[in-house]
């Protein structure tokens, strides 16, 4: 690889590894590809458990494991200025460029973010979920979402049921805001070598049991499938407050040889998982993408979801069954499911999803908007609280008043300690017998 880098990237979120979700898979694959192509990445996340401090991984990625303790759903706890001096630090150590944060309800994200603008730096925005309008936790963190953003130079959505659901939440000008789904590793995610018998039709289910991810559908849409199909078995992966529900659910209609409960199942293990069945229930409440569902049509298996959020645009229609969030629709997309099954063939459907979804590809896209970013004027204070003050009456003249504080902030840590005081780190280069990681087309 050139010693010249293009854009130097700092990726801030309170998800990552060790923990597992969509938003952790896209930061770790999305940076590794970027890494391919000649960026410098750097994460940004809290300390988890043990794992603190700074560690490389795979393909030279740099990780801060800031050392805060996860709050709630692990989230830091906001502190709005706590964060600034460390992430001056890394910004001016690693020599930053640009600032990247995922998922509207991190503390880490926001504030970084908000840091990031207030010392000048480009920022890019991506959002991973969807959210409501009328409840009082999607009201305030709409709120939070629309100060964020309200300086951001771009933002990224997933799908554009996402794309539309940002644009009205936060106030964004659509044009500043792109759609790029996420992608699958295909070279992880693959078929069982030789086809499974069709005597027993076995559906699989690995989600976490919430109720956002639609645990209490499945407590009545199982036994209504096992009634009509005796040849149907359920695997469900995945743990969570409402594995209580499946299992009372399972004792009342003694399903116990017909209802497997796996737990918490590792993302090493999601394939194997994955290859021993035919079909894959996704019965979320509302998902802006839903990556499960790529990763086992990468598998082979058909997929019957629920028709929520951005879920229709994520497979072709000979691919999916869709259902509404009830459970006799839902029942009567199984039993659909199960007709054509015959016609499916598995290595036909991962050699697709590999010309559909590929990691590289998101990369790329991605580097598009990253360029936009930073051609993005430079404005100074000013011009930048006359963004705020478009919040609100009462919100924008606050949100005005935190960036004031903070821009004072960061001029008193200036006077403190000035960035040429900040000892930068070298730049590694890595030569082509590193280890690389695996295929993500």
């Amino acid at each position: 690889m050139s010693n010249q880098r293009r854009h130097r990237i700092l990726m801030v979120s309170d998800f990552y590894y060790p923990n597992f979700g969509g938003v952790e898979n896209h930061i770790y694959y999305l940076s590794q590809c970027l890494l391919t192509l000649g960026h410098k990445v750097v994460v940004m996340t809290h300390a988890y458990g043990n794992r603190s401090g700074v560690r490389h991984v795979t393909g030279g990625l740099k990780v801060y494991y800031v050392p805060w303790v996860p709050f709630i759903m692990q989230n830091t706890f906001p502190t709005l200025y706590g964060t600034l001096p460390i992430i001056r630090t890394i910004l001016v150590r690693e020599k930053i460029s640009l600032v990247h944060g995922h998922q509207a309800f991190s503390t880490l994200c926001n504030e970084a973010l908000m840091h990031a603008r207030t010392m000048g730096y480009k920022v890019v925005f991506t959002d991973h979920s969807l959210y409501g309008f009328a409840d009082v936790g999607s009201i305030h963190m709409n709120k939070v979402l629309q100060f964020t953003l309200a300086d951001v130079s771009q933002a990224i959505c997933v799908s554009h049921t996402s794309k539309e659901n940002t644009v009205l939440r936060s106030g964004l000008p659509p044009e500043k805001v792109f759609v790029i789904p996420n992608a699958v590793d295909t070279a992880m995610f693959k078929p069982a070598a030789e086809r499974l018998s069709s005597d027993e039709i076995i559906i699989v289910v690995i989600s976490r049991l919430v109720y956002r991810k639609g645990a209490d559908l499945l407590v009545e849409v199982i036994p209504g499938v096992c009634r009509l199909f005796p040849n149907v078995r359920f695997i469900i992966g995945g743990d969570g407050p409402k594995r209580v529900r499946l299992e009372e659910m399972r004792e009342k209609h003694s399903l116990q040889d017909r209802v497997d409960m796996l737990g918490a199942v590792p993302h090493a293990k999601v394939q194997s998982v994955l290859i021993s069945g035919h079909i894959f229930l996704n019965s979320s409440l509302t998902e802006a993408f839903c990556i499960a569902i790529l990763e086992a049509a990468s598998c082979g298996l058909l997929t019957v979801s629920t028709r929520v959020g951005g879920v229709p645009e994520v497979l072709p229609d000979d691919m999916i069954v869709l259902a509404e969030p009830d459970p006799d629709d839902m029942v009567q997309a199984i039993a659909k499911a199960i007709q054509i099954l015959p016609q499916i063939d598995p290595q036909n459907m991962h050699l697709r999803m590999k010309k559909l979804y590929s990691w590289h590809d998101v990369a790329k896209r991605t580097e598009i908007v990253y360029d936009r970013a930073l051609k993005c004027s430079d404005q100074n204070l000013l011009e930048r609280l006359s963004r705020y003050l478009t919040c609100g009456s009462w919100a924008g003249k606050l949100f005005c008043l935190v960036m004031i504080i903070d821009y004072l902030l960061w001029h008193l840590l200036q006077l403190w300690k000035p960035d040429a005081h900040i000892e930068e780190v070298p730049d590694i280069t890595y030569g082509q017998q590193e280890e690389r990681p695996s295929n993500f087309d």
